[in-house]
């Protein structure tokens, strides 16, 4: 979604008057409990035009694509391993999910804290053990770690734009 009803709330000379009081109205339109099924929340500056003219950097698409397919692989294996129906690590039930994602006390002492500082919900919790079940795979590692965990918590770390800097 845009950060506010203009959509221009990072760029001064273009966002409206009432910046940033508008993107905080306009974001709280959106609930709790819809926000807390979004399992990515992602800002994305925007890319002056003749930026993106200028030849790509970064890792191909094509990287990326294998990478993704390994990690499918990975977890289908581990699936059938486990005798489970899943495909994705989004499709695991929760008592599944903490046998895929065995906290040592440091990890489950960032998550408690996490819990506390985002005041996340059982069901925030439970994405944010599946996004880190995720990013372990996409990185080649059989066990989640604390980094896993700490960018999975990156993401649901909603910023909702500049306006909180800002407010």
């Amino acid at each position: 979604m845009n950060p506010c009803k203009c959509g221009y709330l990072d760029d001064a000379s273009r966002a409206c008057s009432k910046a940033p009081r508008c993107a905080s109205d306009y974001q709280s339109k959106i609930s709790g409990p819809l926000l807390d099924r979004i399992d990515l929340h992602v800002d994305v500056p925007a890319v002056d035009t003749f930026a993106m003219l200028a030849p790509a950097e970064g890792e191909p698409s094509a990287a990326v694509a294998a990478r993704v397919a390994q990690a499918r692989d990975r977890q289908r294996a581990r699936f059938a391993a486990m005798g489970l129906a899943a495909r994705t690590n989004a499709e695991v039930s929760g008592d599944a999910l903490q046998q895929l994602v065995p906290l040592a006390a440091s990890e489950r002492a960032l998550l408690e804290e996490a819990h506390q500082r985002l005041q996340l919900s059982m069901r925030g919790l439970t994405r944010v053990l599946r996004v880190a079940r995720t990013v372990a795979d996409l990185a080649g590692e059989e066990m989640v770690g604390r980094t896993h965990l700490a960018e999975a918590l990156s993401y649901r770390a909603r910023t909702q734009g500049s306006f909180q800097a800002a407010a």
